[in-house]
């Protein structure tokens, strides 16, 4: 936290020069229905959040910064408490390129149940155990815009590790992960430069990119250690990801595709995820949609792979009820094709006023095999109530 307090100061001045500022504050709490696998572990969780964005533009429009510090405060898990620049990033837009510079986050990916080719920024996995909150990365960027699409050029220099709960947390893997001894192929560790280059395009109805990336994998594979107890050590190796994501509209549906081909990590292999999304509008003449989605997991590794999504079939039910709250619900399963395992997901959200939102969570594992890489969370279902106030 020391760290940010110069770039407030720094950035307080520009309040009065047109910039703006957003802010959120959230409270979280988390009940496991099931007894922990390790006596540390907690029943019961709570903690809190906060994040604001700094925005401010000038040059008519030209040049902008952008600032977005994130805190939370853990109950149980010293790893879960923790502050990161999710952006810090300086921007310069011309008539047909742009140009980027210092931390921020990239998503690519089209799929709703994983997002295989989105890999500039390393998951924050303490946040969530679905993977979908990420670290800010440090890069300079230049995106050129042409006739045939856009291409844009990475420059990555700062490796940030995967975080993991500690031993006293939830949703961990057994042993747990110490991320103390992290080990890297590459000499240069955390300070090696990556590489990435993405060419994107619409084409009518259809979106496609074409992606590349060189440099230090943001899924470690793990090594089984042991001193006074067992323990995961992650090991990061070079890799070398090529990767193509489409999407496009056809009536009500949209289809979807993410592919990749990755070498360097282990033998080489392919990953695939893909399916449709199906909307039904104004359900029994209401305001209301119904989304019906589908989507087929592949990982040609099969039982070898160190993810448990490799022959999975994703189902779920997406209704929103286009009402002046934003009522939403979603609720997903995913089954594994080669056993009976099943992931469970609901999710409901509502806005509460103007300035509040309340969300609703809840994940159960049944089933799971001890060889099944999601093992470690067999017994961790649990609901999740989270109350956010925006200002």
């Amino acid at each position: 936290m020391k760290a940010l307090t110069p770039l407030l100061l720094l950035l307080l001045p520009l309040t009065t020069n047109g910039a703006e500022w957003s802010s959120e504050v959230a409270i979280e709490g988390r009940a496991f229905i099931e007894e922990a696998q390790s006596n540390r572990q907690p029943d019961s969780n709570l903690s809190a959040t906060f994040q604001t964005e700094f925005f401010h533009d000038w040059d008519d429009g030209q040049q902008s910064l952008t600032f977005t510090p994130f805190i939370r405060l853990d109950q149980h898990d010293e790893q879960r408490s923790h502050a990161d620049i999710r952006e810090l990033i300086w921007l310069y837009a011309a008539e047909t390129w742009e140009l980027q510079a210092g931390i921020s986050r990239i998503f690519w990916g089209v799929t709703e149940s994983i997002h295989l080719v989105d890999i500039i920024n390393q998951t924050d996995l303490i946040e969530s155990p679905d993977g979908e909150q990420k670290l800010g990365q440090p890069m300079i960027k230049l995106s050129l815009e042409r006739e045939i699409g856009i291409f844009d050029i990475f420059i990555l220099p700062g490796f940030r590790e995967r975080t993991f709960p500690s031993e006293d947390g939830r949703l961990r893997s057994h042993p747990h992960v110490d991320i103390d001894q992290a080990d890297y192929q590459s000499p240069d560790q955390a300070r090696h430069i990556d590489l990435a280059l993405r060419w994107s395009h619409s084409l009518g109805d259809w979106e496609i990119g074409l992606s590349h990336f060189y440099g230090t994998s943001r899924d470690p594979r793990f090594k089984l250690s042991s001193s006074s107890q067992p323990v995961l050590t992650p090991y990061y190796d070079l890799i070398n990801q090529t990767s193509l994501d489409i999407q496009t509209t056809i009536d009500n549906q949209l289809w979807k595709l993410e592919l990749i081909s990755r070498r360097g990590q282990g033998e080489s292999y392919i990953a695939a995820a893909g399916g449709f999304e199906g909307t039904f509008v104004g359900i029994f003449n209401s305001s209301a949609d119904l989304g019906l989605i589908s989507e087929y997991l592949y990982d040609n590794r099969n039982g070898e792979a160190p993810t448990p999504f490799q022959n999975d079939l994703f189902l779920a039910l997406r209704w929103t009820a286009n009402d002046v709250q934003s009522l939403e619900i979603l609720g997903g399963i995913i089954f594994d094709l080669d056993s009976d395992a099943r992931m469970i997901n609901l999710e409901a959200s509502r806005r509460l006023g103007e300035d509040w939102k309340a969300s609703l969570q809840g994940r159960f594992w049944q089933q799971i095999p001890i060889s099944d890489a999601g093992y470690g969370m067999s017994q961790d279902d649990y609901i999740e109530v989270t109350l956010r106030h925006y200002f």
